[in-house]
């Protein structure tokens, strides 16, 4: 079930960039552009198809999203159907309409889980308390200490938590207190393992670790569920998430610049100081590889609405990412065009080429930056 999840996960995944330049695509025909090519993923092409609408559909051999290819795409094309020749107001919608998808598909998604059982990741998070029914789940053993009293009462990882000195368990943090509270002592545990019920005794630590006296990690998915409300909380959670985004991005960003920026001294004071800013920046942002672990993780802890949820996440963060002034993506371009227009200089397609080919390197170099970090954070090292 785990595997099919994550499957389903990468699969989604892939379909918010189809849905981002789809969003491209309509605005583009409504407002008298056409539409030369539609791909699902990279070239080179599988399997292509010419449409009664005229547009070349293809199938590529790079699943990594897809694109939408308009006549005339630089600023100073001309010509019927030609992108640039289109109005400011026409190509303002054009760039935006993939941003307004993922936004959309992100508060769809919110919805669906607002009325089936929405995971709780914030403690403000969005909901409309009159209409909100808080529901948690058993509580389980996520993560077991090496050599720690839980392992050598026998519970395993996913093992049910049912009572621990004769109190039944609710909740992490009364396992956390019951632990506290009995630190040093033998005392009556009971877990459910592979179906079966298992009663033993076990000694707590005396003193506390990383993981309590008992040597545990406990874990319990909390949801909120909805009813009339629930487009209202897709909504909000939409905003809500969307404000954090945008200030998670600006705390890498500034992580990452205040690291590196140092006085230059010592060159061992100029690696600990770009380290240390790496680390910062690494645990702030995610790439592919990073994705890719969440989704397997989420999908093993949380089931299909952790992963639905990790997706609607995605596709807003999409959307905040192409919304932001940087050159290449979608909010790059329309403000080079705007600013062009202000300086009331013609924006030439070589011009346009160059500054959205730096920008496309730029976010390359950080690409390939973050999935290091992914894949450093992943294997461990230092």
């Amino acid at each position: 079930m785990t595997t099919f999840l994550f499957i389903l996960g990468i699969i989604m995944f892939v379909a918010l960039v189809v849905i981002h330049e789809l969003g491209h695509a309509i605005a583009a025909r409504r407002n008298g552009v056409v539409v030369e090519e539609f791909g699902i993923g990279f070239p080179p092409t599988a399997w292509g198809k010419k449409l009664k609408n005229g547009v070349l559909f293809t199938i590529n051999w790079l699943p990594l999203g897809g694109f939408v290819k308009l006549k005339g795409e630089s600023d100073d094309a001309r010509g019927k159907g030609a992108y640039g020749a289109a109005s400011m107001w026409a190509k303002s919608k054009i760039l935006l309409a993939g941003v307004v998808m993922n936004w959309a598909t992100a508060i769809v998604i919110f919805t669906i889980l607002a009325l089936t059982g929405i995971p709780k990741i914030l403690d403000n998070q969005f909901t409309i308390a009159s209409d909100t029914i808080d529901m948690r789940d058993k509580v389980t053993a996520q993560a077991i200490g090496k050599d720690s009293p839980a392992e050598r009462a026998g519970l395993k990882e996913n093992d049910v938590i049912v009572s621990i000195a004769g109190t039944a368990i609710d909740s992490p943090e009364q396992l956390r207190t019951l632990t506290k509270q009995n630190a040093g002592k033998t005392v009556p545990f009971v877990y459910v393992h592979a179906g079966a019920t298992k009663e033993s005794k076990v000694t707590l630590n005396a003193a506390n670790d990383k993981n309590g006296q008992l040597g545990v990690a406990p874990f319990a998915r909390e949801f909120y569920r909805s009813t009339w409300s629930a487009p209202i909380v897709g909504v909000g959670l939409t905003v809500q998430l969307s404000a954090l985004t945008v200030n998670g991005l600006g705390t890498a960003l500034y992580n990452l610049g205040s690291g590196l920026v140092q006085k230059i001294s010592p060159q061992a004071e100029v690696r600990q100081a770009g380290d240390a800013a790496l680390t910062s920046a690494g645990s702030s942002v995610a790439g592919p590889v990073g994705i890719v672990n969440l989704l397997m993780q989420v999908a093993n802890a949380m089931g299909l609405a952790g992963v639905l949820f990790i997706i609607a996440i995605i596709s807003l963060t999409l959307a905040v990412m192409n919304v932001l002034p940087i050159p290449a993506l979608d909010g790059g371009r329309l403000f080079v065009t705007l600013l062009f227009r202000a300086m009331k200089k013609p924006l030439r397609k070589e011009t346009e080429e160059k500054i959205h080919a730096t920008g496309f390197m730029v976010l390359m170099a950080l690409f390939v930056l973050i999935t290091v970090l992914d894949v450093t954070k992943l294997t461990g090292a230092k």
